[in-house]
């Protein structure tokens, strides 16, 4: 398997996540009280798969190795996507900030969670659809099969020997909680496809 379609597999893991948050603002707008248990476990969810499993194969894996063949950081793709990256993390900030107010009696704090969880799903959307359908082409054409072949072994590690074995299964399971939780449809199943934070099935 390609490291981008590992990749691939884990955007729709984290739309699934996405959608959740949504419906989170959705029920918050209309006067309903926001799930702060909820909100923690896609809050989790996004800081562990989402940013230190997935983005973390990005920056510290596929984006050197793009550059090392030709991709300009400064004006290349490589350099939005680190861009949107930190731009999503200031999001997440905002967001727990929002929960840890809402937790703590502050009222207001239920219109922050929305602001700041639409803004998040609205860039983590555009960011996907940038990588799934030019970057990760981009990458596909850039590296030869022995590139591919190490990157997908080097992304095992990362998950091995950084992040733990156990990490896909979990979250994929929090993943689809969540969904059931709030109602929301469903994007990828438990078994996750191939792939998830590894080329492994869960």
């Amino acid at each position: 398997m390609r490291p981008t379609a590992i990749l691939r597999d884990e955007h729709r893991i984290i739309e699934q996540v996405l959608n959740c948050l949504e419906r989170m603002a959705e029920l918050t707008e209309q006067g309903q009280s926001l799930d702060v248990e909820a909100a923690h476990q896609a809050i989790d969810f996004i800081r562990t798969f989402a940013d230190h499993c997935h983005h973390a194969k990005e920056e510290d894996l596929l984006f050197p190795l793009m550059e090392q063949k030709g991709f300009s950081r400064a004006q290349g793709p490589t350099g939005v996507m680190l861009y949107e990256h930190e731009q999503g993390r200031q999001l997440v900030r905002a967001m727990s900030d929002a929960v840890t107010k809402y937790s703590g009696g502050a009222a207001h704090a239920a219109r922050e969670f929305p602001t700041a969880a639409r803004a998040y799903v609205a860039l983590l959307r555009q960011h996907i659809q940038k990588e799934d359908h030019c970057l990760f082409a981009m990458a596909d054409q850039a590296f030869t099969p022995d590139e591919q072949q190490a990157l997908e072994q080097a992304f095992d590690r990362v998950e091995r020997e950084k992040i733990g074995s156990d990490t896909h299964d979990k979250y994929v399971g929090v993943a689809n909680r969540l969904v059931e939780r709030l109602g929301v449809a469903k994007v990828v199943s438990a078994a996750g496809g191939a792939g998830g934070c590894s080329h492994h099935e869960s």
